[in-house]
């Protein structure tokens, strides 16, 4: 059901370079009942799952790599950033997207998930709502070297440590990532590790 305080009036295109960015022009009913007119850009760059891979057996965890433009534009001298494994869904449900994910940048094949909530990541500016999620790994589920794909130009380090300095490393500013902390953070509250 959409909320009767909110009217939208205009929306225009300003970019579908790689997602697309709109400018959205609305009527929004204050408490008082009064009428303003606002504009906003938003950014739609699709839905996206994410995945705390844990070993309780090994107290460890599997996070990746990769460089992330937008925080070396923000003060992240190497650009580099610490992670999750994460994907965008293509028509696949959340489910299928982040176990293909999983395969394609770590190399373990996952048979089962469990989702554990859905969070929007940045709702002041983007639409995406992120599903995250956790799964059990062990050795025996290792079926390649993992780092991404080709054509997507993907270039992933996988990097497995104990669940005790991946945790640490929120405390000192390694780990800055949004989803890597609150999953991580679900894991030291939930005790999966």
């Amino acid at each position: 059901m959409k909320n009767p305080a909110i009217k939208i009036q205009k929306t225009e295109l300003l970019s579908d370079n790689w997602y697309i960015l709109n400018k959205v022009t609305f009527n929004f009913q204050k408490k008082d009942n009064s009428w303003i007119t606002q504009k906003r850009e938003v950014y739609d760059r699709g839905n996206g799952a994410a995945i705390l891979l844990y070993n309780a057996e090994q107290k460890t965890v599997i996070l990746t790599r990769q460089f992330r433009l937008p925080t070396y534009l923000n003060g992240n001298a190497s650009g580099m950033s610490i992670e999750v494994c994460a994907g965008l869904l293509d028509q696949d449900q959340p489910e299928q997207c982040i176990i293909r994910e999983t395969e394609e940048e770590t190399g373990y094949r996952l048979s089962n998930v469990t989702k554990i909530m859905e969070s929007y990541m940045s709702p002041g500016a983007v639409t995406e709502i992120l599903y995250l999620f956790t799964g059990a790994y062990n050795a025996s589920m290792k079926v390649s070297e993992g780092g991404g794909v080709a054509h997507e130009e993907e270039n992933i380090e996988v990097l497995e440590m104990p669940f005790d300095q991946a945790y640490a490393m929120i405390a000192t500013g390694e780990i800055k990532d949004a989803k890597t902390i609150m999953l991580l953070q679900y894991a030291k509250i939930h005790q999966l590790v």
